[in-house]
């Protein structure tokens, strides 16, 4: 996954000496950044700051981000404009250290491109060369803003397959999110900058229902700023071990840690202990409600692929089947059956195609199977290319073959087990179930 920089806002620190603020000071935020960075005065990368902010508005100051700890990261208050500088009044006592400040204007929108020039020459460069699967659009505010960064994809060769998560950081990409969401390939909740964009007593609340969204739209859900006190602690506090069970509950499919294990004391614990958190509240994840919550949203009728894939799930539950295999060549026909949270794991089967560009031939498939890994429930494993997706009942027998030893070497499948298989045969749909012999 590559993360752009997008629309953000940089306090430039040259010297990358530490600088200290007083509460009820004042400091200048100026656009000239010819200035050195000090107490009295911040030189700012966007010129557009004093035409957007006015007196009583907040601004927020910190290493990455505002943290939300008194003593790192500053909050101010404008107090007035003059010309292109902004004066501040600084509310609390806070040392800033490092050499780039992340500067945050609270509900104020910020006339910066979602997709800088920047980084479009990473990703054409970096995100080419290493074929990223995602692409972490920051700050998107607009559907448009995902389409402009599918449209610049989609001339890199490889990267036409890349999925965009659109990130929500603020105010104006809630505003739209039913759109961005229809556009974006999943969404990832920035609730580092939406805790300080919203009041705090709002983010619960807007958490829930972007990850409702997300669940019956079958696109996956990624919550960011879990356990931040884990940056300098071996454990995390229990609101925070809280936090991370409800992000479960609610229905995320994905955690995404960020200072914790970019500049965290303890990155291999804070793995760890986030997953033992996750684990324990799967166990206790009501699937039953969950499942019949999903088919009522659907509703009738049904499309064909929705048809199949909420059968296969019911037909695994009813028959208690250790696992739901099913063969796809996109991935997309698996993230359905993933989409209404059975309580067995899908192993998704992805048969890759075989195309040509007259000069040399090349198998697609490694994508898909790497970008359904951030399905919740989705265990993916490519085929070998040599199986054909729809094909005669013998190839089918030796490749379901292999992901039954795949899904005994997981230790998911045991002898007398049922398994719920799903697979296309011809122009049909078909679900069946096996019982296995020893």
């Amino acid at each position: 996954m590559l993360d752009t920089v997008g629309a953000e806002m940089q306090v430039v620190n040259k010297s990358e000496r530490a600088i200290s603020l007083e509460a009820n000071g004042l400091v200048v935020l100026t656009p000239d950044q010819g200035q050195e960075a000090s107490s009295e005065i911040l030189p700012i990368n966007f010129d557009g700051l004093a035409k957007a902010v006015k007196k009583g508005d907040t601004i927020f100051i910190g290493q990455y981000l505002f943290t939300g700890s008194e003593t790192t990261s500053v909050w101010l208050e404008v107090s007035e404009v003059k010309g292109q500088d902004v004066v501040c009044i600084i509310k609390n006592t806070a040392t800033l250290a490092g050499s780039l400040f992340t500067l945050h204007a609270s509900q104020i929108h910020i006339d910066l491109p979602t997709l800088t020039e920047k980084d479009k020459e990473v990703i054409s460069t970096w995100g080419v060369k290493n074929k990223i699967d995602f692409l972490s659009l920051s700050y998107t505010r607009h559907a448009k803003d995902v389409r402009q960064a599918r449209e610049f994809l989609s001339k890199l060769g490889d990267l036409s397959q890349t999925q965009i998560f659109a990130k929500i950081e603020n105010v104006e990409g809630l505003t739209h999110f039913d759109e961005i969401l229809q556009e974006a390939d999943g969404i990832i909740l920035s609730r580092g900058n939406l805790g300080i964009d919203l009041p705090p007593e709002k983010v619960f609340l807007f958490q829930k229902s972007a990850l409702y969204k997300c669940n019956m739209a079958g696109k996956p859900a990624v919550l960011t700023r879990v356990v931040d006190s884990m940056t300098d602690n071996l454990r995390p506090t229990r609101a925070e071990a809280t936090d991370v069970a409800n992000a479960v509950l609610d229905g995320s499919d994905a955690i995404l840690l960020g200072a914790e294990t970019l500049r965290g004391l303890y990155p291999i614990e804070t793995i760890s202990t986030v997953g033992r958190i996750c684990s324990e509240a799967e166990k206790v994840f009501n699937q039953d409600l969950y499942f019949k919550r999903t088919v009522k949203y659907v509703g009738e009728p049904m499309t064909h692929l929705e048809s199949i894939a909420s059968s296969a799930v019911r037909a695994a539950i009813k028959v208690k089947a250790s696992i739901i295999i099913c063969f796809t060549s996109s991935g997309r026909a698996a993230r359905l059956i993933a989409k209404y949270r059975p309580t067995m794991p899908v192993l998704s089967v992805v048969i890759p195609r075989l195309k040509t560009n007259q000069l040399k031939w090349s198998f697609s498939g490694a994508f898909e199977a790497r970008q359904s890994l951030i399905v919740r429930g989705l265990f993916p494993m490519l085929a070998d290319p040599r199986h054909p997706a729809e094909s005669t009942s013998a190839t089918n027998e030796s490749i379901l073959k292999v992901a039954l030893d795949h899904g005994k070497s997981l230790g998911v499948i045991k002898s007398h087990d049922r398994v719920v298989v799903c697979q296309k045969l011809g122009d049909a749909s078909v679900v069946k179930i096996i019982e296995l012999e020893d």
